[in-house]
């Protein structure tokens, strides 16, 4: 007797829990003003599509608020261990030169790590911040092995979650996982798709531009 009771309570619960109204409008947003939390837009070329294989090139990191708004940025070249592997189609992106990266005083790989600890402790302090990139698998993926790399971790740095800009259009509809559509009719300034001009802080400033419009949206 007591298991059907109990059955029947629970039955209960979920009949009144799908049958329920959901409120009308939408949820409150937070009080952005109050969040002290800050962002680190990335962006990074490669020789390749391999994480692990293919190695970084450079990184161009944006650090700002929640709202979008710039606070600083770091742009590094990085000498790859093994410049051979570049693929084809990775040298049409970015242009990618061992010795045009050595005359511009490109970083070894040690280096780079050093020098974006150093900016991340300079600028954000103790405060949380979350990574936010475009396509959030693959510059995560490479930033893991560069700091692994060097016997530390990109998490020294980072909150847990990453935040990924398509994900962020896709819950408002906009299903299109490339962001052309959306940057026209917003009127948002895309990155230069030339080569030699194509780096990891163009990819970064574009990140934060279409980030700062979804959140202009919401105010």
């Amino acid at each position: 007797m007591i298991k059907r009771t109990g059955w029947l309570f629970l039955t209960v619960l979920l009949l009144l829990s799908c049958t329920g109204e959901r409120p009308n409008g939408r949820m409150p947003a937070f009080d952005l003003e109050k969040d002290g939390r800050l962002l680190a837009h990335i962006d990074v070329e490669t020789t390749g599509l391999v994480p692990g294989f293919h190695e970084m090139i450079d990184i161009g990191l944006v650090i700002t608020d929640v709202r979008g708004n710039k606070i600083d940025s770091l742009f590094l070249l990085i000498r790859p261990e093994h410049p051979e592997r570049l693929q084809e189609g990775a040298y049409a992106v970015n242009a990618f030169n061992a010795e045009t990266w050595r005359k511009r005083g490109a970083l070894s790989p040690d280096e780079a790590v050093d020098s974006i600890l150093s900016f991340h402790q300079r600028v954000c302090g103790e405060k949380q911040v979350l990574m936010v990139a475009y396509n959030a698998h693959f510059d995560s993926a490479f930033l893991d092995h560069l700091f692994r790399n060097a016997g530390r971790s990109w998490r020294e740095m980072y909150h847990y979650f990453v935040l990924d800009i398509p994900s962020m259009l896709w819950g408002m509809g906009y299903t299109n996982p490339q962001a052309d559509e959306f940057m026209a009719y917003y009127r948002i300034e895309d990155e230069p798709h030339v080569a030699e001009f194509h780096t990891g802080i163009t990819g970064a400033m574009v990140n934060v531009r279409i980030y700062k419009a979804l959140m202009d949206l919401h105010r």
